[in-house]
């Protein structure tokens, strides 16, 4: 695993900051000239070239025009709004509501055609159920101290959302550590049928639902929980952020980290009798 799973993020950062000073250089301008032209302090200028500040679209706009390369500016614009993407913060994805946060990648499910979830937390939210989502979603809002409390709404639009594993298209191959089975997210009724609905989505022809016994010789300890979408995105659940991995070489080590963990898990009959001995313990 990489050091940092931001490490994306930062790197087409760094690729826009290049460019601006490579193109600041071409135009003969001085780190103070630069600024000069655009109207703000030298410093700036040092920290947009070093990648500690994201540029606006407007700075790069007045960085462009400064140059005389004003033809470049929305096509930089473009590769900056992509890196600060990779990197986005819960308060700044959740501030019109758990809701939308949902709805937003609806389209986005849609085109994907194999999707490979790790989760060492929670069933991952392609097998919530309702009830499970509701109170995984309001533990969210709590804790984020939103304003306005979706967490109904949010919890029905993801269990609408998930209506993608029933579409025909599409791959999922799903693993959850055996803790999960266990941590008590809402009351009994509500984990109970969670449960209850991993055992019949479990057997779903799309789906292969995987659970890595608490007993296992393990070649890769719990990960954090990432979802990798086809072979050109990693999305990474931090506490703070979400981060979103297109690096090819860091995509590669989390399908590398993804198939180790694979092999450690149980399917079918072991898997199943896994998630009935979790339905027991709550009673």
């Amino acid at each position: 695993m990489t050091a940092s799973p931001s490490s994306s993020a930062q790197a087409a950062r760094e690729i826009v900051a290049r460019r601006l000073r490579d193109l600041r250089r071409g135009a003969g301008l001085t780190v103070t000239g630069l600024a000069a032209a655009c109207g703000w302090h030298h410093a700036k200028t040092s920290r947009i070239e070093n990648a500690r500040t994201a540029p606006s679209s407007g700075d790069i706009r007045r960085w462009c025009r400064a140059v005389g390369a004003e033809a470049l500016a929305e096509d930089l614009i473009a590769q900056s709004l992509h890196a600060e993407s990779m990197y986005t913060e819960w308060r700044h994805q959740v501030r019109h509501g758990l809701q939308q946060l949902q709805n937003s990648s609806v389209a986005f499910f849609r085109q994907t055609e194999l999707f490979r979830v790790y989760s060492s937390t929670l069933v991952p939210g392609l097998l919530q159920t309702e009830g499970y989502a509701t109170a995984v979603l309001g533990m969210s809002a709590r804790f984020r101290d939103l304003p306005v409390d979706d967490s109904a709404e949010a919890a029905r639009a993801r269990v609408d959302r998930s209506r993608v594993i029933h579409e025909r298209g599409h791959r999922f191959v799903l693993l959850i550590e055996e803790a999960v089975l266990h941590y008590r997210i809402g009351d009994a009724d509500a984990m109970a049928a969670q449960l209850g609905h991993l055992l019949t989505a479990g057997a779903l022809p799309s789906v292969s639902l995987g659970i890595i016994p608490s007993t296992a010789h393990r070649a890769q300890w719990p990960r954090e929980t990432f979802h990798i979408y086809d072979d050109s995105l990693v999305s990474v659940e931090l506490v703070s952020a979400r981060v979103r991995i297109t690096q090819p070489s860091e995509i590669a080590l989390y399908a590398k980290a993804f198939e180790e963990l694979r092999r450690t898990a149980v399917y079918g009959s072991a898997a199943r009798a896994l998630i009935v001995k979790a339905i027991d313990s709550l009673t």
